[in-house]
């Protein structure tokens, strides 16, 4: 047979290996750069949704970063929230894996599993189904001590926040890093999705204001609602404070700063007792700022964060001028409602008199404004019955809580949120790792 004979079939073949290499795209190969990005790293390409699944930073660890970990003993900051895509926890798929030598956990508020009400404190224990120690950041100490990271060569942290600045787990996140840096270690963050997207909502925090309140619950200056992933917390942190870590931040891949959780594919696990949904979480982002007050936000009901409320307000006057707002993506009722259970929670086993609320659309619906009318409006109806604390962390300034007790217009106090943080956004965007849209 003739040799260019020869060459006509395997030509073909060539031709169709080809296509169908032009299919799946480019095969990895020991040379391609890995998708960890350094603390310096300004932004991230992302896929639409359509284009790539969302896979969280542990994922991507287990694919193509192993040099973080590799040879290394390795300190897991986790709970129950840091899973895979179908399900797996972090601890397992870290503790099974053969380049991984995983020696102690570290566990936050509620706890490893999740399972502890808020604000209880937490003690060291052993994890039943890998005996290895458990260290509690949410007992005698907020951060691990040398003691603790005695014999670990780096800190792992993967856990699912809010968006919130009260919710505990970003700062558990920050005070960690503090300590690493001390002690000369890598802090690698397994990044995940914000579940809220990446929009931030006042009130800034002043860096004045974090003693205010307990640091866990506002440790460095981000507005209420922050809009930013724990990966891009840390950078920030990091950054502007000059803490001095040994940063890595493993991205999410193909997520964005507009897709909701619920638009990612990845499983919804309730990250705390009281936040069991999206809206939940959502709503907590501004309702939050009303627990360092006497009223009720339905903790103790089915359905935490969907109301507001106490046994002494005229739920039919309050539901009026709640209303008059014309507040968007939001519509409100009227309701009763009785807080029951053993965890820490206002007015318990007491009727109480409010309004319950119902997000209609969550690209328009603002939970801080929200939260701030029904602060400024209960306190015009019942100055005398609403105690309203100092409020100096939650509102992060000294000018707020003034404004709500001389009964400014909530709008005009929100608008001033709002141009301090058009300032704190350009600072912001230094630490972004994904495109809002």
């Amino acid at each position: 047979m003739p040799y260019t004979t020869l060459l006509k079939p395997v030509a073909a073949l060539a031709a169709c290996v080809g296509a169908l290499a032009a299919q799946l795209g480019p095969s990895p190969s020991r040379a391609q750069q890995p998708t960890v990005l350094p603390a310096n790293y300004v932004n991230a390409p992302s896929a639409s949704k359509a284009q790539e699944p969302v896979l969280p930073g542990l994922e991507v660890l287990l694919r193509d970063s192993l040099h973080l970990v590799r040879g290394k003993r390795v300190g897991l900051i986790t709970n129950h929230t840091a899973v895979t895509r179908d399900g797996r926890s972090a601890i397992d798929a870290l503790h099974r894996h053969p380049e991984v030598r995983l020696v102690a956990l570290f566990g936050p508020e509620h706890g490893l599993r999740g399972n502890v009400d808020g604000g209880e404190r937490i003690g060291t224990s052993r994890d039943s189904r890998t005996g290895l120690p458990v260290f509690s950041l949410y007992g005698s100490t907020e951060r691990p001590t040398a003691a603790m990271l005695r014999g670990i060569d780096v800190l792992l942290f993967d856990m699912q926040d809010i968006g919130a600045r009260p919710y505990t787990y970003i700062w558990t996140m920050a005070m960690a890093m503090e300590e690493a840096a001390r002690h000369g270690l890598p802090f690698v963050v397994l990044d995940r999705p914000n579940p809220v997207t990446s929009r931030a909502e006042g009130p800034l925090m002043q860096y004045e204001m974090r003693s205010r309140g307990p640091l866990i619950t506002g440790y460095y200056p981000v507005p209420l609602r922050h809009g930013m992933t724990t990966g891009e917390v840390a950078r920030y942190v990091n950054g502007e404070y000059r803490i001095g870590a040994k940063l890595s931040v493993v991205p999410v891949q193909g997520w964005r700063g507009d897709a909701w959780f619920d638009e990612t594919g990845l499983p919804w696990i309730n990250p705390s007792p009281n936040i069991r949904t999206l809206d939940a979480a959502l709503a907590f982002s501004g309702l939050v700022m009303l627990e360092t007050t006497n009223l009720s936000v339905g903790r103790g009901t089915p359905t935490p964060f969907s109301y507001v409320g106490a046994p002494y307000i005229n739920n039919t006057e309050l539901l009026r001028r709640v209303r008059a707002y014309d507040l968007p993506g939001v519509e409100f009722e009227l309701a009763e409602f009785t807080p029951r259970g053993r965890d820490w929670m206002q007015h318990r086993d007491r009727l109480c008199r409010g309004v319950r609320l119902r997000i209609t659309d969550r690209e328009q619906f603002k939970p801080v404004l929200t939260a701030l009318v029904f602060l400024v409006e209960i306190h015009r109806m019942h100055p005398q019955n609403l105690g309203m604390g100092p409020m100096l962390q939650m509102l992060g300034s000294r000018w707020a809580p003034e404004a709500v007790r001389r009964h400014d217009d909530p709008r005009d106090i929100y608008r001033r949120w709002e141009a301090e943080n058009a300032e704190w956004n350009r600072v912001r965007e230094k630490y972004r790792l994904y495109p809002a849209e």
